[in-house]
């Protein structure tokens, strides 16, 4: 159920010289887990920005996890395949989550299946149509019926969405992947495993990445914002708060479901 009240826009307390590209506003929009009532609102709240204040050019990053836990993986994919309808002025950056990742690798190997199914998967089998089961004691027949069924449900044009999904994106002062990085490697070296899944020695880092860094997968009570990130997950599709930062000259500000 869409939450009839919105938060007001936030202002973030975090002083920094990061700066977006010069009249450009950056929309970066956390992990949204099937949360498609919540998308449809944020995107609501977004473009009354855009109405309100009009950029010369603006862009909306999505950070990655579109799928799994919450009931309508489906349908987020849809919105976002018909992003244009929406927004036909705005660029759109659609990244790769540890959860699509995890999605195509079930398609090619359904070995991986029971994982899957344990950190959300079931949910977006049952988004696209394919019946609950007892995942927990699921035989390998099964889970090779389930990747026959999601493959053969799964719209071409979802399947081609969810496989040309970047790792990363780069906008002025800001560098945009779903997990964050290592911080033993520079920006242009860093390994497709930890821009999907590194957690605690990206979290606990001090150290100047070059950029900001903004990210979800990994949940907090409010956005983050640090000297060297920005963490964008809120826990949308447990918490209902669904959130996007706006990043404009050097300004940085919250929008929220």
């Amino acid at each position: 159920m869409v939450f009839n009240r919105f938060k007001r826009l936030l202002a973030a307390d975090a002083p920094s010289t990061a700066a977006a590209p010069q009249g450009t506003r950056l929309y970066a929009i956390g992990d949204i887990h099937g949360r498609d009532d919540l998308l449809g609102a944020l995107h609501a709240l977004i473009a009354t920005d855009l109405r309100d204040n009009p950029p010369q050019k603006a862009e909306i990053i999505y950070l990655g996890d579109y799928i799994d836990r919450g009931a309508d993986s489906q349908k987020v994919i849809d919105r976002l395949i018909h992003f244009k309808e929406t927004f036909p002025a705005v660029k759109p950056i659609f990244l790769k989550g540890n959860h699509e990742d995890a999605m195509l690798n079930f398609l090619l190997d359904y070995a991986i299946g029971r994982e899957w199914l344990m950190y959300g998967g079931q949910a977006t089998l049952y988004s696209y149509g394919v019946p609950l089961y007892d995942f927990q004691g699921a035989t390998p027949t099964v889970l090779q019926s389930l990747q026959e069924q999601l493959r053969g449900l799964l719209p071409a044009s979802h399947l081609e969405f969810l496989q040309r999904l970047p790792l990363h994106y780069e906008s002025g002062d800001y560098f945009f992947a779903h997990a964050g990085v290592n911080p033993l490697l520079r920006l242009e070296e860093q390994h497709h495993a930890d821009l999907l899944w590194i957690r605690d020695d990206f979290l606990r880092s001090s150290k100047n990445f070059g950029k900001i860094v903004v990210h979800g997968h990994t949940i907090s009570r409010t956005p983050e914002f640090k000297h060297n990130r920005i963490g964008v997950d809120t826990g949308a599709y447990a918490t209902g708060t669904l959130t996007a930062v706006v990043l404009e000259g050097t300004t940085q500000r919250v929008l929220q479901t």
